[in-house]
């Protein structure tokens, strides 16, 4: 991952584990852009006006905050539902460039390698110029209003959840009313 960042000649921000990140970066490498050790605020980090893609595992979580902020994604699946994941903002959403990653396997594992070149391949489609990646940012600004409104009074997750709370609430109502007429 780090020599494909490094080749696309994007700026870039990498968060690395605490745990023996400096064994996954070359020499000079944080010259080339920012690498945090640990945690980070992924949220604010990803809603900043100064980012333009975000490479994601295809996690749930990642995958929902990245089309939230409307950014065009580089996926790199590991398991799990993850290719699932990627599938859907690949090829439905059509707001990600897939890196490669075919095989489940942790980074490391036989079959879980990526070459630099392809993680560089991705970046470049995402952070690039052309019709395609200016699409795929439409795209992807797109869908963030799509989730804004979703959430906004009278969207549909805001209803749901409306929902949701009442039928809990009715339930509780009724197992009260139950133990006390008993």
């Amino acid at each position: 991952m780090a020599l494909g960042l490094e080749a696309s000649g994007f700026p870039f921000l990498w968060v690395l584990p605490r745990v023996n990140s400096d064994d996954w970066v070359p020499d000079g490498f944080e010259e080339k852009g920012m690498v945090v050790r640990g945690w980070a605020p992924q949220l604010l980090i990803l809603n900043h006006e100064a980012v333009g893609g975000f490479v994601t595992h295809c996690g749930w979580n990642s995958v929902t905050e990245g089309i939230a902020a409307g950014l065009p994604m580089v996926t790199w699946p590991l398991f799990a539902e993850q290719f699932y994941n990627e599938r859907l903002l690949v090829d439905v959403v059509k707001v990600g460039v897939a890196v490669g990653s075919k095989v489940y396997a942790l980074p490391g594992e036989k079959g879980g390698l990526v070459k630099a070149s392809e993680v560089e391949e991705a970046v470049r489609k995402v952070m690039g110029e052309g019709e395609e990646a200016e699409e795929r940012r439409r795209r992807a600004m797109e869908m963030a209003r799509k989730a804004r409104r979703a959430v906004e009074d009278g969207g549909s997750s805001y209803e749901d959840a409306r929902n949701l709370i009442r039928e809990l609430l009715e339930k509780k109502a009724e197992k009260i009313t139950g133990e006390e007429g008993e």
